[in-house]
């Protein structure tokens, strides 16, 4: 069967295939948002722990000389994470097109809560010398071949939730869902540095929020078996159906799909790249960069997460309403030209008001550029590899761009002695992934299969 990447192309055998999907009843929408949208959540719950506590975890497990030092290799080893993703999507994203992706959202929570409790109990280098890094590496390589799976597994199945006038708005629920759980995370790293002494945050305090993520798992997992599978065949018929569409996934994306891969990787560098400064980095830049206090500090991820569960749906539903491109392409510019003069402005006037400020502005046009581009890529593909399809896509774009965004932004300051450099990565990032904007196909309002 020849899977090709606009639905208009598909086999009448896949659509037969796709009119077997279980129909999904409308009054349990919202519950089944919040069940699907949980695994993403609990990725952004982790990353905003690690990324608050990024200075203890590189003093505790990296004692090399300097501070900045530290720094890059605790965030480097929070980048390590993304190496996997790519494998990881590879391989769970397939198990999703075949066994389904219920199964596959099982799987990615109970390898997630994995990484999350190795974390929270792995020893300091001073206990156990080397191996207390290389299990912080091994908790984060496992983390994010968990992750590589769950973002296409989840995307692709809230996706199949919606109509063809909806999908956007059903979609924007993700970065609703990685916000509420930034909030939750940045939070509970306020309290806890607000309320512990700094000896009583570095010994014990800032394993608390690993330990509750890692109890977050088994409830996700819970939650999810209410869910209805929107793979064809695969409850219907014990998985013959759906074994039988997916069984050569990968070589045949990679074989069939390879224009539509290379177009969605690029375009998702630039939104990648912003949300991961704007909602992670932009935290330790003001404690380590502009010197504010942590507890002050710490208010600049609440804000942009905040501001993005509020701006997400919004973007959705005008992605549904006036197009994926134009959205994407018009927020990306606006971002591109904002960048540059935000950075000036907090470290002419490095002040709490002000960062909060700057950052909400940011996140707002990250909202908007982002939502649209996580949609865009699932429809991409038709039904039978669309897990495997968005998995492998996003996963390529995050893993490099994302993933290291903020050791490359942290680089640049060393390396070139501007505070002002995580600016130019940003910029540089928006307008290599706008450069194929033009070659994509527009897929908002269109039957998707």
């Amino acid at each position: 069967m020849d899977y090709s990447a606009t639905p208009q192309a598909v086999g009448p055998e896949t659509s037969t295939l796709e009119s077997m999907a279980p129909p999904v009843k409308r009054a349990s929408h919202a519950k089944a948002i919040a069940a699907i949208t949980l695994g993403n959540g609990l990725e952004f719950f982790d990353f905003t722990i690690y990324s608050f506590f990024a200075t203890i975890i590189g003093k505790l497990y990296f004692p090399v000389e300097g501070q900045l030092a530290q720094l890059m290799l605790a965030v480097g080893t929070f980048g390590v994470g993304f190496i996997m993703r790519p494998v990881g999507g590879i391989v769970l994203g397939a198990y999703a097109d075949r066994a389904g992706r219920k199964a596959a959202m099982s799987l990615t929570l109970w390898l997630m809560t994995l990484g999350s409790g190795i974390i929270a109990f792995a020893p300091t280098y001073a206990a156990i010398g080397l191996a207390a890094p290389m299990l912080v590496i091994l908790a984060r390589l496992i983390q994010g071949f968990a992750l590589g799976g769950e973002i296409g597994a989840s995307t692709s199945l809230l996706l199949e939730y919606g109509s063809d006038k909806t999908r956007g708005f059903y979609g924007s629920w993700q970065f609703v869902s990685q916000g509420l759980n930034t909030v939750c995370g940045s939070l509970l790293g306020v309290a806890l540095a607000a309320a512990l002494s700094t000896s009583a945050l570095e010994s014990w305090g800032w394993r608390v929020p690993f330990v509750i993520g890692m109890a977050m798992g088994p409830i996700g997992i819970y939650i999810r078996r209410h869910l209805n599978e929107t793979l064809p065949g695969v409850e219907d018929t014990a998985g013959g159906v759906g074994e039988a569409a997916a069984s050569m996934p990968v070589r045949q994306i990679f074989r069939d799909h390879a224009r539509v891969i290379t177009t969605g990787v690029l375009t998702t560098i630039g939104g990648t790249a912003a949300n991961y400064i704007v909602l992670f980095y932009l935290s330790t830049y003001a404690i380590r960069i502009l010197h504010l206090p942590m507890s002050s500090a710490l208010w600049a991820a609440w804000t942009a997460a905040a501001v993005t569960v509020v701006c997400s749906p919004f973007a959705g539903a005008l992605s549904d309403r006036v197009g994926r491109k134009r959205v994407l392409g018009v927020s990306r510019v606006l971002l591109i030209v904002a960048v540059y003069p935000a950075f000036m402005a907090i470290n002419a006037a490095p002040t709490v008001p002000v960062l909060l400020t700057v950052v909400a502005g940011l996140a707002v046009l990250v909202a908007f550029t982002a939502v649209p581009n996580i949609v865009m890529l699932p429809e991409m593909f038709p039904r039978q590899i669309r897990a495997t399809g968005m998995s492998i896509v996003y996963c390529l774009g995050v893993s490099i761009f994302g993933g290291f965004a903020q050791f490359f932004a942290t680089w640049l300051i060393q390396v070139s002695g501007s505070n002002l450099a995580p600016a130019w990565y940003l910029i540089g990032c928006g307008v290599v992934s706008l450069l194929p904007l033009p070659f994509i196909r527009e897929t908002a309002g269109r039957d998707i299969g």
